[in-house]
Order: structure tokens, then sequence, then C-alpha cells
């Protein structure tokens, strides 16, 4: 499909429009934090539901809940005051690959950050301070996550950008708490990072739809592909390229585009 620079632009504003509402979260993830009002119990339910956001979405979001009921619905809480007794039931989580093991280092890491680090905003935010965009804060994120003793193969659920990963659950994570347009989806509860230096979540559904669209033409989705079709979006709008993101994502899903 071959549009110009502005037919695009407009193709894909209206597109961003049509789902970037409400009735969006009904079907999404993000369903998750969106039971909760304090910002810390936000960040947690939204990360955790973002780290197993992928299979089949009623699935994501039923493990999610479950999470959260373990974590007597207060998760900023349990994670301040959980003792090892009280992780003994993670130990039965199971979520494709994500397994109670998995499940319970992630607690103990959430505790770590919170505890030491100043909590998951801080840890994004550091490069930011130097002047870094997202890569460099799920890289810092990263870093910090491992920093205490951990199974190997946990390694293996936190994205990886120097690897080349396409980090797709940590940048749609990133949405979530950077993006504020007033639209009811996406929080833009974190102001230390700043929508213009987002990444696209890129997924299957994405990427197909970003190359029919000429916005990508790399075969893999990986992070050279990412911050192609990113580079591509800023294209169409600098202050805020992953917006396009409900764009996309809509017309892979919900149109078969």
């Amino acid at each position: 499909m071959k549009l110009s620079s502005s037919e695009l632009k407009s193709f894909l504003d209206e597109k961003y429009d049509l789902y970037n509402r409400e009735t969006f979260i009904e079907t999404d993830p993000i369903q998750i934090p969106k039971a909760f009002s304090k910002k810390e119990d936000i960040e947690i339910a939204a990360f955790l539901a973002a780290t197993i956001a992928w299979g089949q979405r009623p699935t994501i979001i039923k493990n999610a809940k479950k999470l959260m009921q373990w974590m007597d619905e207060a998760p900023h809480d349990f994670i301040m005051n959980a003792e090892n007794s009280d992780l003994d039931i993670f130990a039965e989580f199971k979520h494709r690959t994500f397994n109670g093991e998995d499940a319970i280092f992630f607690i103990q890491a959430l505790q770590n950050i919170y505890k030491n680090h100043g909590g998951l905003e801080s840890v994004f935010s550091k490069p930011a301070l130097i002047g870094g965009d997202a890569k460099d804060a799920i890289k810092n994120f990263r870093e910090t996550f491992f920093s205490i003793d951990h199974p190997q193969r946990t390694e293996k659920h936190v994205s990886n950008v120097l690897k080349k990963s396409s980090a797709k659950r940590m940048n749609m994570f990133l949405r979530w708490m950077v993006r504020n347009d007033k639209r009811s989806v996406d929080f833009g509860i974190w102001k230390s990072i700043s929508p213009t230096d987002l990444y696209l979540p890129l997924d299957v559904h994405t990427g197909r739809v970003g190359r029919k669209l000429g916005l990508l033409n790399r075969k893999q989705n990986d992070w050279p592909a990412v911050n192609e079709i990113t580079r591509s979006l800023r294209q169409l709008d600098p202050n805020d390229p992953v917006k396009y993101d409900f764009a996309l994502f809509g017309l892979g899903i919900f149109e078969k585009f």
C-alpha cells in the first residue's frame, strides 16, 4: 500500500483516534493496572501484567488477575512487606514459560527496587537524566533488576536490548506509564521520561502492518526493526510517535489489515 507521507499520517491519525479510547481497555492487559489509583500500585500491576503479555489475551488477563489476588489487591504494600513465607503461593504460578520460580524472583527483585533504588520510575528514568532514551532505560532497568542473586532461567523474561531483543513488552509498559494524551487509556504518570523518547512495542501484528504501509523494511522483529519503524513514526509525529501503536495494532488485530 503506497501512500504519500501526508496521506499516511491522516490514515494513521484516523485509526489512532478510532482505537485509542476506553473500549480498548476491555480486551487489553492494561485493564489490570486500571483497577488501581495509587501510583506505585499502578506501576507494579502494569509491570507484572506487561511481563506476561504474550499468548492469548484472555489468558494473560486471567493470570495477571491471579497475581494481583495473591498480592491481596495491594501490590505495593505486598512488595514492601512480604516475607519469604508470603511468597510460597507464587510457586504454583504458570503462564507459558514464566513459572513459579520466575514469579517469586520478580517479587524479590521488585522488593529490592522499591526498598533500595527508589522504585520503578526512578530506575527507568535514571538514563533520561543524562540524555538517554527508552533503550537506555530498559538496559539500566535490566541491570538493576538482576543485580541480586537470581535463577539463570529468569533472565529470559526481561528483554535484553544489547542482544537486539525487540523488548515489545517493556516498550508497551513504558508507553502505558509515560504517554498522557487525556484519552483514558495510557496512564501518563511518569513525567521523568518524555513520550518523544519512547519506542514502538513491535510485535507480529504491528510489524506486519508497518511493512505493508512502508514504515518498515527489515524482515526480523528485532531491535533494529524497532529503531527503524519508530524513526518512521517520528516523522509523522515527533512529539508522540508511539501513539501510532494503537493504529497499527488495531489495523492488525481488529481489521486483519
